[in-house]
């Protein structure tokens, strides 16, 4: 699976960004933005979104460790700095986890290694809503999760154009994606990260609760653990000030 990657930046070591659900690379943009004046940044498109190709069948997780493996070794990019929000943050763990040799630091924001017992179920409906709802009303449920309210009302042009990302992708695509992270148990591959890790949460995070990024950071040798106050799930959109933190943990 060959992915579309948005570029920025043209010297230092690589940097991969893997995006949330149901949005693209295109979401990283100030962010590539930012790390781009220290690093070649490759923001990639999961299958079915955005700009990459996909073939309409079911795939895992895993799938999508595999495909952004693929890129690090065609842009000869590797070993990287992966950085992944939400599901890319589930994406990364994987990829980091599997092919230690493609990452060298590892950032995991508002991700998970597993959503629990009932996940199937619980992402299943999700597919089904994310086919049957028509898009432009999933926003109500979606700009509540993405963004605390303090966020919403000072940043609206910001919520606005991740919205329109949001708009923008194919809801089959979404619903696979759905499916794939009800799938996910990734818990036993914790001990198998070898990067330097930092875990990030938003305090006010009930998509990927702290919880889950407790077990994370518990899990990972050496892992540090941010809880960020007044911060919901795409805590690295709504937190520039992070960002010289996130550049410090990458070196150069």
């Amino acid at each position: 699976m060959t992915l579309y990657a948005h570029r920025t930046g043209t010297s230092g070591r690589p940097v991969v960004l893997l995006h949330p659900l149901a949005l693209s690379g295109a979401v990283w943009d100030p962010v590539a933005r930012f790390l781009g004046g220290t690093h070649q940044v490759l923001a990639l498109d999961a299958r079915g979104h955005g700009q990459s190709p996909w073939d309409g069948k079911d795939f895992t997780v895993e799938d999508m460790a595999a495909d952004a493996a693929e890129v690090i070794e065609g842009f000869d990019a590797g070993p990287a700095d992966v950085i992944g929000l939400s599901m890319g943050g589930s994406t990364a763990l994987v990829l980091a986890a599997t092919r230690p040799d493609l990452v060298h630091n590892l950032v995991l924001a508002d991700g998970t290694a597993c959503y629990g017992p009932d996940r199937e179920q619980v992402w299943a409906e999700r597919a089904e809503r994310a086919v049957s709802v028509p898009r432009v009303k999933q926003l109500e449920f979606q700009r509540d999760r993405w963004f605390a309210e303090q966020f919403r009302e000072q940043h609206p042009e910001e919520v606005e154009r991740v919205c329109d990302i949001f708009l923008a992708t194919d809801s089959q695509a979404h619903a696979a994606a759905c499916r794939a992270l009800g799938a996910l148990d990734a818990t036993s591959l914790l001990g198998e990260v070898r990067a330097e890790t930092l875990v990030l949460v938003g305090e006010e995070d009930y998509a990927t609760p702290p919880e889950m990024a407790r077990e994370l950071a518990a899990g990972i040798k050496g892992a540090q653990l941010r809880v960020l106050e007044r911060t919901r799930h795409l805590s690295l959109l709504e937190r520039a000030d992070l960002w010289p933190d996130v550049a410090t943990h990458l070196g150069s």
